[in-house]
């Protein structure tokens, strides 16, 4: 981070807001980065605000549409690992659906025929000879200029800060301890 503030000829003082990706993602590394990030935001005393990753994706991809039929939609997915992708549809930069996680094969099962013409992100990338679509090269992550775009009205609103709850889309893979199973001789 000490990088990009001097990169941007800004000190930690300088900042007025934070904003993170708030997910879907792994747990822990989502987890962790929405630790920093709140940290951050408490130790500088600076509101803290939470945007979608797939919109950071989402977002970069409409400004990137040339050569695509106006009003088709398109296809951002990340790697939810397990052979599954956490996805979204978007038309114009705005959200079509709600961010969710399948198959790749199911994926393309639901939105065959549809108005999809192209897909983008790191999970289309990974699984692209499964889907029924062209696959961008780029942007394959979210941006970070972007995730800050979709945060500017509440930004320049001085809106509340945020709490950074992390958006999961299935459940972990800890559990409680159960209860040895009883062995009989």
């Amino acid at each position: 981070m000490t990088a990009v503030l001097l990169q941007a000829g800004v000190g930690v003082r300088d900042l007025t807001a934070l904003v993170a990706g708030v997910g879907p993602g792994p747990f822990t590394g989502l987890r962790a980065g929405l630790a920093v990030a709140a940290s951050m935001g408490h130790a500088l005393a600076i509101p803290t605000y939470g945007v979608c990753s797939l919109d950071g994706i989402g977002a970069v991809a409409e400004y990137e549409r040339s050569g695509r039929e106006a009003g088709s939609a398109t296809l951002v997915a990340t790697d939810a690992r397990r052979k599954e992708i956490y996805w979204a549809l978007y038309r114009d930069g705005a959200a079509l659906t709600e961010p969710a996680v399948d198959r790749p094969a199911r994926v393309a099962e639901l939105l065959a025929g549809g108005e999809v013409q192209v897909a983008v992100g790191d999970g289309a990338q990974r699984y692209a000879d499964v889907l029924p679509f062209p696959v961008l090269d780029e942007p394959r992550y979210p941006s970070a200029v972007a995730l800050a775009e979709r945060a500017a009205d509440r930004i320049r609103g001085a809106a509340p800060s945020e709490v950074l709850t992390p958006l999961y889309l299935r459940r972990p893979d800890a559990a409680e301890p159960h209860a040895p199973k009883a062995v009989v001789p």
